[in-house]
């Protein structure tokens, strides 16, 4: 999932003819045709929608005295444990800079979610972690942005909707976060994240990919909780591929059917 362009290109090289989709192929020859498709993540098309030019930026660490910040495990800190909100978003975060880190990994999920292809569920989505004053901007944005085109070029129906027989995959997971810039009631994060796209399922011309990339958000104190202003994203960083052989179709599409997402705190 790239910074890429708006045009909602795919896969441009399907995976070689077998009874397989994803062909048994080990990672490191998929590795080109993957890094096609990086172009069609659910965030790519966020940020091609809405990239900001005066996003956050910054390399001080005003809360704590400017050191770069380091690794922190996420361990119990003894902060009330966020809860979902009306949305099914976790809310309530601290207002600290735990708290930002943790909003801005949970809303990095819920922006990455196959939800946002649904218009009222996107909405809803939108108008839980954007800042009022923005939210109006973000959803017109968006609807011009997922079309009925945009949905055919990651193998969905016209309308968002799956095909019949295939399981529509498309989760990002926060790996890390980072503070690059805060003050009492603003904080710039960057989200290092991996994300899964595609359909599994026996007829796939789609298969599910991964990719590697960082999010920026600039997030401001507004009505008890931490909520976006702006809004970006850049490739990496991304590690060697392994040598693990890709799963089939049927398992694929059975651990998305299986396995939840997680609530992110620090």
């Amino acid at each position: 999932m790239s910074l890429g362009d708006d045009t909602g290109r795919t896969r441009t090289r399907l995976p070689e003819a077998s009874g397989d989709p994803y062909g048994g192929a080990r990672r490191n020859g998929r590795s080109s045709s993957r890094s096609l498709v990086t172009v069609v993540g659910v965030v790519v098309l966020l940020i091609a929608a809405i990239a900001f030019a005066n996003r956050g930026g910054g390399d001080s660490d005003a809360e704590e005295g400017g050191d770069s910040p380091k690794a922190a495990a996420t361990a119990p800190t003894g902060e009330k444990p966020v809860s979902a909100g009306a949305s099914g978003i976790p809310a309530g975060f601290a207002h600290d800079r735990q708290g930002a880190e943790s909003a801005a990994a949970n809303y990095s999920v819920a922006l990455g979610s196959a939800e946002m292809f649904n218009k009222p569920r996107r909405d809803a989505i939108l108008q839980s972690i954007i800042v009022p004053a923005r939210v109006a901007d973000f959803e017109a944005r968006l609807d011009r942005a997922y079309t009925p085109e945009f949905n055919k070029n990651v193998g969905l129906n016209g309308d968002g909707t799956t095909p019949e027989g295939l399981t529509f995959v498309s989760r990002t997971t926060p790996i890390g976060t980072k503070v690059t810039e805060s003050s009492s009631d603003m904080a710039t994060v960057e989200v290092w994240c991996s994300g899964l796209l595609g359909l599994a399922g026996e007829n796939s011309t789609n298969p599910v990919t991964n990719s590697w990339f960082t999010i920026i958000m600039q997030l401001e104190w507004t009505d008890d909780d931490w909520k976006i202003v702006t809004h970006s994203q850049k490739d990496g960083p991304t590690p060697v591929p392994g040598d693990e052989r890709a799963s089939s179709a049927d398992e694929m599409a059975k651990t998305v059917q299986e396995y939840g997402g997680f609530t992110y705190a620090r």
